[in-house]
């Protein structure tokens, strides 16, 4: 299958992820059907083949010269490195190959490349954070100040857009690291050991020697072919044979997408598959936008956002009140799931400290019990940022917005809201809610550009003047931070500060649309800077209020007579008597509810009683059925068509009949 994808005028390539399950396979040569356990173990057997010739690269090379000369992409003779890990590792002659006599083809010893050397290339980023936060180290590590802050920023390359959270936990790492051996660390690769390895197959670092997939016809079903070993040490060819596994594609892969090499993840019995596809797609704009849709960040209202409409003569209108992504619950699950691994954690440093070799039972418990809480708590923030950013992308197209605006909060830093505030309000997933936000907006076409947060909750939204916070509307002396009013008489603005921050970023991100640039090593827009300018214009101008007719009181309210019995009887009532039609009947309905719902919504047998007659008094309810308790018989459902009435007389008239 050619893996090159054609684009159209105005289209752009997106390639996504599709999750699969490897649930069984078949022994091409013999067609032997493999179970699922026993795929899950001869992919494991590989995926252990790989990982062994891995561990072998990156703790020989785990140094600042061989990482250094990996990242500037220039071999000994000055001749530029492939893109491909594998390759490159191939051209500077870092070479792996299997131990113990065991025999694998060329395409094992490929994936085996191409993972150590991404594990090489990822480790510069680390150098270099860690190279700048040791040339700048502050006086006091726990405080820094803010010239302490720019020279840290200054050192590190792309520091201005770094998160302040990644630098303070690589300065409480090396704190740690100073403590414990009284000195601080010549780099990372002496701070860290060399990363361990995952058990995984690399599938795209192959070619069809090795593995091939395959579309049916329909475009829901894959076949993917791969070569695995019949044996954990193959010692020949021989031990090697082809295995075709069926896998069912999810309805979120277009028909017209070119599929790639999956990688495997062999895992508690089961082959986990992650399917990369490329698809074309609108292509994203910079500029020219009309609608916006702007996002601010909250704490428990995670998400406020709003749509904003630039007219041709410049002003900027709020498209409707905004909504909220509300995520208290789960957060506040997240938050109970930090400090019980918090817990397990201490408890694990303290077993440590004691080295008592009769609680090594307990400590492998509580490692085993901490790890499944690490995993609870990466599955809940994942699901929490995927809904998060569906949600913004569903607003962004109902709005029939083209760009979204987000807040760029990468280098917040809590603080002043107390102990429990702050720190649940660093560990939100800002980031992932991003990047899934920018994954789910291509699609659509719709681009993401993130803009500078400075005053977007302080000043009013239509007059940049100022906010007074408080705590709640109606309490506008108490100090707070939620409600915000604007003081100028004329403007009078108040609401939500939440839903004052998206109108200001909405209108932020309007007015400098032209400033918006794209970041050449991460390819996201930005609008970098603020212009004065361009910020006087970035305002909300206020809709005129709609008239409506008046509904004062021009007299005495109209008296209502009650009901002359109870609405609910404490006990049943008593059955049916012989003689003449007029008490109630019992019914089938329970007493003890609050108030009773018309009998279309309940399920009960069809009661009668005399139906009343023009002369005396109509009861309420009588016509809707609503049961026994209105001093009327039960009508049938309205899902069913009414039974025959034996009991009332056939000279009535169809309105008594009722």
């Amino acid at each position: 299958m050619s893996r090159k994808l054609p684009l159209g005028k105005g289209e752009a390539a997106r390639t996504g992820c599709a999750r699969a399950l490897l649930r069984s396979g078949v022994v091409e040569k013999t067609g032997e059907i493999l179970t699922p356990v026993v795929l899950a173990e001869r992919v494991g057997w590989c995926a252990d083949l790989v990982a062994g010739m891995v561990d072998a690269v990156p703790s020989g090379h785990w140094d600042a010269t061989a990482v250094d000369t990996l990242a500037a992409g220039v071999d000994a003779g000055g001749r530029r490195l492939p893109s491909q890990a594998w390759m490159a590792l191939r051209r500077l002659g870092w070479g792996a190959a299997p131990v113990g006599g065991v025999k694998v083809n060329d395409r094992i010893v490929r994936m085996a490349q191409e993972q150590a050397g991404r594990v090489l290339r990822s480790a510069r980023w680390r150098a270099e954070v860690v190279s700048g936060i040791l040339v700048t180290w502050p006086v006091d590590p726990d405080r820094r100040t803010p010239t302490e802050w720019e020279q840290v920023r200054a050192a590190i390359p792309g520091g201005e857009d770094l998160p302040s959270g990644v630098i303070r936990s690589r300065t409480r790492q090396i704190a740690a690291y100073a403590r414990k051996n009284g000195r601080l660390p010549v780099d990372v690769f002496e701070l860290e050991p060399s990363p361990g390895t995952a058990r995984i197959l690399l599938l795209a670092a192959c070619d069809g020697q090795q593995a091939t997939i395959e579309r049916s016809q329909g475009g829901r079903r894959v076949l993917l072919r791969l070569q695995l070993p019949v044996r954990p040490d193959p010692r020949g060819y021989a031990d090697w044979t082809w295995v075709a596994c069926p896998l069912a594609l999810p309805p979120t892969v277009p028909a017209h997408a070119v599929l790639h090499l999956p990688t495997l993840r062999p895992s508690a019995g089961k082959v986990h598959a992650d399917l990369a596809y490329t698809h074309p797609v609108p292509k994203a704009e910079k500029s020219g936008h009309i609608v916006a849709l702007g996002v601010d960040w909250g704490l428990n209202t995670l998400l406020s956002a709003g749509s904003a409409r630039l007219h041709p003569d410049g002003r900027i209108t709020a498209l409707g009140t905004g909504a909220q992504f509300r995520a208290a619950g789960v957060l506040a699950r997240q938050h109970r799931l930090r400090r019980t691994s918090e817990q397990l954690h201490a408890k694990l440093g303290h077993y440590a400290r004691l080295a008592d070799p009769s609680l090594d039972g307990k400590a492998q418990i509580l490692a085993e019990e901490a790890r499944r809480v690490s995993q609870r708590r990466s599955n809940l923030n994942d699901a929490l940022a995927r809904a998060a950013a569906r949600w913004t992308v569903d607003q962004a197209v109902a709005a029939g917005a083209t760009v979204i605006y987000l807040e760029d909060l990468r280098s917040l830093e809590a603080g002043g809201m107390g102990r429990t505030r702050n720190t649940r309000l660093s560990q939100t997933v800002r980031g992932q809610i991003a990047r899934w936000t920018r994954h789910l907006a291509a699609e659509t076409g719709i681009a993401v550009v993130t803009v500078p947060p400075r005053d977007t909750s302080r000043h009013c939204p239509h007059c940049l003047t100022p906010l007074r916070h408080r705590k709640a509307p109606d309490r506008p002396t108490a100090p707070g931070w939620k409600w915000a009013l604007c003081p100028r008489p004329d403007c009078g603005w108040q609401g939500d500060r939440d839903q004052g921050a998206w109108r200001r970023i909405a209108a932020r991100g309007l007015a400098h649309r032209t400033k918006t640039v794209t970041d050449r090593t991460t390819g996201r827009m930005v609008i970098r800077t603020v212009v004065d300018r361009l910020e006087a214009s970035a305002v909300i101008t206020a809709t005129p209020k709609t008239r409506r007719p008046d509904r004062s009181k021009t007299g005495p309210t109209r008296p209502r007579t009650h009901h002359p019995v109870p609405r609910r009887r404490g006990i049943p009532s008593s059955t049916r008597p012989s003689g003449r039609v007029g008490k109630r009947p019992e019914g089938h309905v329970p007493t003890d509810r609050p108030r009773l719902p018309r009998a279309a919504h309940r399920h009960q047998d069809v009661i009668t009683t005399g139906s009343p007659t023009a002369r005396r008094h109509r009861p309420r309810g009588a016509s809707l059925g609503a049961g026994f308790h209105l001093h009327a018989h039960a009508s049938p459902p309205r899902w069913t068509p009414p039974e025959p009435d034996l009991t009332v007389r056939a000279g009535r008239s169809a309105g008594q009949r009722r």
